[in-house]
């Protein structure tokens, strides 16, 4: 039996549901088709996704098969007299579109689609309350997500399974600029990186994660989103341990904002709460110099600048930062969350579709937040409660080298702050914090 696996965002050949199955059927070609998107993302994410195929393809006995498209994987499908197709279950909103289109474009070449687990621990639309409806709130479904548990890692007998060879090996998408750095990615480099921060700092994680100058989190963010390793690889190594409780929970976050976003599809770019929508907020035309400000780094707040500028130069960013920036985008400039988050799907390697539109609205106070719009991130406090000694924003934000220790965090105190052409804040956080309030006590009168 001839069968074609599409590989999509489960780059990786072991713990791998779909693969394993499609192996016990017959012959397996595997192929990746390229996102219709490609061209439109920055280099940094085009090399990123290269590199992460390059890596599953140089894994395949016969290697990747690229496909420029869903209409060039039926044909190809056709072309092998397969007698299905094989992939693993999407449940973003975009993927579930995109795997809809291909089961159209099979079924008239008779070919069936056959959609094989997911890529969460728990598959979303399992959890529920005691009536059947969805859960709304993180903590009553984290209780509901451990009592459901998971199955063990799937695993792979790769030189014992049937390869076929796949059309496009090696036909990789071609970056529209260079790579600002080499960038490692694949299933083995995620397992490695696992295996250094367990040794590192996952004991330690709970009171270490918060913190953007050290080396507290996984970094494995790029790899999840890109299904280079499946959660139960991680759930499985957890002990119950206040640092491996920490990052259990942190996993869970990720798999709950899956289930909001399967129940809630509209939420990938609209309004969780939709009373938001109505809010007065500004725009992105008319007030460009601003939103330019923030996507540049140029705020004049430097934990603010310092995590702009490592999203430009990584590719990621720091997730109590990511809460940070958001924060002051919308309380302190009072854009709407889509403008922030379709930066970050443009910039971000590891952009993962519902971790991305809900972490914006939680931060938003539009989403699944249970104390919403009232939470306003001072950015001053944040700087010196989470990067004390201002290493963070020393590293990203050159200009603020010359000072010492939590003073870099207000530059704009000290005789010499300015100096070096960091520029003074563009706004007034007290003053912006008074303002996003009022236009809520507008919305809710």
């Amino acid at each position: 039996m001839n069968i074609v696996f599409w590989f999509r965002r489960d780059l990786r050949l072991q713990d791998n549901q779909a693969l394993t199955h499609a192996a016990s059927l017959g012959t397996v070609s595997a192929v990746y088709a390229v996102p219709a998107n490609f061209a439109t993302l920055t280099p940094i994410r085009q090399h990123s996704l290269v590199e992460s195929i390059k890596s599953l393809s140089a894994d395949l006995p016969q290697g990747l098969g690229i496909l420029n498209s869903l209409q060039a994987l039926a044909t190809f499908a056709k072309s092998q007299a397969a007698t299905k197709v094989v992939a693993t279950r999407a449940h973003d909103t975009t993927g579930m579109l995109e795997q809809a289109e291909l089961a159209e474009l099979l079924y008239a070449e008779g070919i069936a689609l056959e959609l094989v687990g997911s890529n969460y621990a728990v598959e979303p639309g399992t959890i529920s309350k005691d009536d059947g409806s969805p859960l709304k709130v993180y903590t009553p479904f984290y209780k509901r997500w451990m009592q459901a548990g998971w199955a063990k890692p799937f695993v792979l007998d790769v030189k014992g399974a049937s390869w076929g060879k796949p059309q496009g090996v090696g036909n990789y998408p071609v970056p529209s600029g260079p790579a600002p750095f080499q960038i490692k990615a694949g299933e083995a480099f995620a397992l490695r990186t696992f295996a250094r921060f367990a040794k590192r700092s996952l004991n330690e994680y709970n009171e270490l994660r918060n913190r953007p100058d050290l080396s507290g989190t996984s970094h494995l963010s790029h790899a999840l989103a890109h299904g280079e390793i499946h959660p139960r690889t991680l759930l499985v190594q957890l002990g119950d341990s206040g640092g491996h409780e920490t990052y259990r929970k942190e996993l869970a976050w990720r798999e709950f904002y899956a289930d909001v976003m399967f129940h809630n599809p509209h939420t990938l770019d609209d309004y969780y709460n939709p009373d938001y929508a109505a809010m007065r907020y500004a725009d992105p035309v008319k007030d460009a110099a601003r939103l330019t400000a923030w996507e540049q780094g140029r705020t004049g707040f430097p934990i603010v600048d310092a995590a702009m500028r490592q999203l430009r130069q990584t590719g990621w960013m720091h997730n109590r930062s990511r809460m940070i920036v958001a924060s002051f985008l919308v309380k302190d400039l009072h854009f709407e969350w889509q403008v922030g988050a379709r930066h970050f799907e443009k910039w971000l390697t590891d952009f993962d579709p519902a971790s991305n539109s809900h972490g914006w609205q939680w931060t938003a106070g539009c989403g699944t937040d249970a104390s919403p719009y009232y939470r306003v991130f001072n950015p001053t406090l944040q700087g010196e409660k989470f990067d004390p000694n201002g290493d963070y924003v020393r590293k990203y934000v050159p200009e603020l080298a010359h000072i010492a220790g939590s003073a870099i965090h207000q530059p704009w105190l000290l005789i010499d702050g300015l100096s070096n052409g960091y520029p003074a804040p563009i706004v007034d956080h007290s003053v912006e914090r008074d303002e996003a309030l009022a236009r809520l006590k507008a919305l809710k009168s």
